[in-house]
């Protein structure tokens, strides 16, 4: 009896645990959000389109933003921290190594980007 105990109490914890870790990535992912739709932030919607995305940009000088779901991660976050380590001809800027952006706000902005499809 104790043992069912146990385990209904560890189920119930880890249920606990994932649903305050869906909140904090949402938190996360509005905060990237506004970030990436922000003029005095990201602005990326001022020369990124979105796949699936309504955005009140114009879009038109970089390319449309789509698939980013399956992107890893740590590539998101290079592309935005320093986008010339990948390409050295990009006209995006380096939003971290310029320290427009801090790692907090990049990750941020990376969690939003991975809702794209």
């Amino acid at each position: 009896m104790n043992v069912i105990k146990r385990l209904l109490t560890a189920s119930a914890i880890s249920g606990l645990l994932v649903v305050s870790s869906f909140a904090a990535d949402s938190d996360l992912v509005k905060q990237g959000e506004k970030i990436f739709n922000t003029n005095t932030q990201g602005n990326c919607l001022a020369c990124h389109a979105a796949n699936g995305k309504k955005l009140d940009g114009p879009g038109s000088m970089g390319p449309v933003l789509q698939n980013l779901s399956v992107w890893p991660e740590e590539a998101l976050y290079e592309k935005i921290y320093d986008p010339y380590t990948t390409n050295p001809i990009s006209a995006m800027p380096a939003f971290g190594k310029n320290g427009w952006l801090s790692d907090s706000e990049i990750k941020a902005v990376v969690a939003y980007l991975k809702t794209i499809n």
